[in-house]
């Protein structure tokens, strides 16, 4: 069977976004890549959080409705973040996705820094056009 690995079918075109922003720019480089959510790094481009539309829509809420700041992505993402490696499986990942795991993954590389974003339905696509 040929190994297929998560670099092959990961999504390297992802939202860029930097602990510094403010999160309504978080928001729209979301809104601008379609993605429920992205890697949150720092000016290294190594993992510290994610942020999904989830985040943005609140912080985005309450200064539309209550006036409040706008906060910086670092004071309103996710700090315990899963990620995959990019030689690991395509199998490997699709297994952690059946449980209540996380429907996207940020790629990292040894050095722990972003190189993609792994989603369910890009393992799908890569199961089905593998064999189907």
């Amino acid at each position: 069977m040929e190994k297929m690995i998560i670099k092959s079918f990961m999504n390297t075109d992802f939202a860029r976004i930097n602990e510094e922003m403010p999160v309504v720019t978080a928001a729209i480089e979301l809104i601008k890549k379609e993605a429920i959510g992205g890697p949150v790094t720092d000016a290294d481009n190594k993992l510290t959080g994610w942020i999904s539309g989830q985040e943005c829509l609140h912080v985005t809420t309450q200064f539309a409705y209550h006036n409040q700041r706008i906060g910086l992505v670092k004071d309103n993402m996710r700090v315990d973040v899963l990620s995959v490696n990019a030689d690991d499986t395509v199998f490997s990942l699709a297994e952690k996705m059946l449980g209540a795991q996380p429907k996207s993954y940020p790629v990292i590389d040894e050095n722990n820094k972003v190189v993609g974003v792994i989603t369910r339905r890009r393992i799908l696509k890569a199961l089905l056009d593998h064999y189907f």
